[in-house]
């Protein structure tokens, strides 16, 4: 269901409460023939009127009835006129809407007030079927403004949880560089920039031991607050997982056996998990289902590492997901990322792809890691030129520095 379609059901589609109406006028018979008009409707509470003589009476019963609705007044009266009554109506704390009553010659007036505010108008005679009919009319208007109001205040409610949804998950993942000030056998820089106020995608990394980097990065299906929950569920199982210092492959089968377990339908998650030997630059890796990482050569190749047969975390319930395995030299980066930066897209709706990476990355070897992401997302914003981000975009490079 789209939000307009969601917006018109909260706005039109549900039944009107009943109706608080002040009739100002100084006819005396007046309100006798509303009551017998309206009998029916005021015994079963569909309506509830009150009556005033003139401007400064209406003003007394508003003050002591805030919850009146409709003011249906006369123009001219004794002591406070009609118009006088609107003006004093401006500035009123809480919703009102006015209809004006006045003879039909008396155009001059009615457009007066129509032009400080009044909602309607009807003639004398009263015509009572045609004063129900204004009364249904300015009523579902009344009710109208009051959900788009309420409709507001949870829209600005949601963008409040959604600001601070967006700071927890902010603050969740990694963002001191460099992580490891002390360690000078490796450099590594991340990034995620959500779509949304909140995301699926994730990254992290954390020390096995003295010589063992474990790193992950994934991207959850989905978008939004539904994803980012997942995600921050994947990423901290994976972590306290990992941290039992298993094996990149035991640790994904794990991770992804309690997963489904506990699975929403239709959420998977691909990921790329792999330790780092610091001592030797070897890193094993599991790819589940996710975009091939890049491995940049100091020699100043670049080349996206061999496809893995996987599939992503969260789909079967028992699999096991291959291992492999490659050996960094000396400021080799390995550099990986999310389907947010090969799809991101221009105003015609053409895709980054992985070629222009590949060249972006070609063109950024032999930079810092922190260099290195920093021209994939200038690249990226250059070559979408203005056009709305569509998913979230999250990259990690790890140079091996013996």
């Amino acid at each position: 269901m789209t939000f307009r379609r969601i917006l018109r059901l909260l706005l039109f589609s549900e039944p009107l409460s009943f109706v608080n109406i002040l009739v100002v006028d100084d006819e005396p018979d007046l309100s006798w023939l509303i009551r017998q008009k309206f009998r029916k409707r005021i015994r079963s509470k569909e309506i509830l009127f009150s009556f005033a003589g003139d401007g400064i009476e209406a003003l007394a019963c508003l003050e002591a009835d805030p919850t009146i609705d409709i003011v249906v007044t006369d123009i001219n009266m004794p002591r406070m006129d009609g118009l006088t009554l609107l003006d004093r109506l401006g500035d009123w704390s809480h919703p009102l809407k006015v209809v004006i009553v006045s003879a039909y010659g008396d155009m001059s007036n009615i457009r007066t007030a129509m032009n400080r505010g009044a909602f309607d108008f009807i003639t004398k005679p009263i015509d009572f079927s045609d004063l129900e009919v204004t009364i249904e009319k300015t009523h579902r208007e009344l009710e109208t403004h009051r959900r788009a109001e309420a409709l507001e205040r949870r829209v600005m409610t949601l963008e409040r949880e959604l600001d601070v949804a967006r700071k927890i998950q902010t603050s969740s993942l990694p963002t001191t560089f460099p992580p490891f000030p002390d360690r000078s056998d490796f450099d590594l820089h991340a990034v995620m920039r959500p779509a949304r106020e909140v995301g699926g995608d994730f990254y992290d990394f954390f020390l096995l031991d003295e010589r063992r980097l474990g790193f992950v990065l994934g991207d959850v299906s989905g978008k939004g607050l539904p994803a980012a929950l997942f995600m921050a569920n994947t990423r901290t199982l994976l972590r306290a997982t990992a941290l039992q210092g298993m094996s990149p492959e035991a640790c994904l089968r794990r991770v992804n056996r309690v997963l489904h377990e506990e699975r929403v339908k239709g959420m998977f998650v691909t990921l790329v998990y792999g330790i780092l030997d610091t001592r030797t630059g070897e890193v094993v890796y599991c790819n589940a289902g996710h975009n091939l990482p890049f491995l940049l050569r100091r020699d100043g190749d670049v080349e996206m590492l061999p496809r893995a047969r996987s599939l992503a975390v969260c789909l079967l319930s028992d699999f096991d997901f291959p291992a492999h395995a490659l050996r960094l030299s000396p400021d080799d980066t390995l550099f990986l990322y999310t389907d947010g930066v090969p799809e991101a897209a221009d105003a015609r709706r053409d895709q980054f792809e992985d070629e222009r990476l590949h060249e972006c990355l070609r063109a950024a070897n032999g930079a810092g890691p922190e260099a290195v992401i920093q021209q994939v997302l200038d690249a990226v914003a250059a070559f979408a030129d203005g056009a709305p981000q569509a998913d979230d975009i999250t990259m990690l490079a790890l140079r091996y520095r013996a």
